[in-house]
């Protein structure tokens, strides 16, 4: 049996084009599907919805149904999902050093 790499647990966790997008945009708190689309506008609804489902699925996310009609569904980041805010700022700090090199 292999060990573990850190770094393939963490890409499958945030890896791809948008989750780490999606984690920052929750940074303030819950918000709507509608609103966390606003805030990503280059994603497509079908596609926000598969990435947090994946995001839900590995407990970084929770998605919060209130039970009403018509639907009210609000996301917000987990524990876990707490956890990435450091690599998040580190990735935003790598990017500032090297845009300025």
């Amino acid at each position: 049996m292999t060990a573990r790499c850190p770094i393939r647990t963490t890409l499958e966790m945030v890896g791809g084009k948008w989750k780490l997008l999606i984690l920052r945009q929750l940074y303030g708190g819950p918000l709507r599907l509608s609103a966390l689309r606003s805030t990503i506008p280059d994603i497509s609804e079908k596609m926000l919805i598969q990435e947090l489902k994946i995001l839900v699925e590995n407990r970084l996310v929770h998605r919060e149904n209130f039970g009403e009609v018509p639907p009210r569904v609000a996301y917000s980041l987990t524990d876990r999902g707490e956890l990435v805010k450091p690599l998040i700022e580190e990735m935003i700090a790598f990017a500032e050093r090297y845009e300025r090199t």
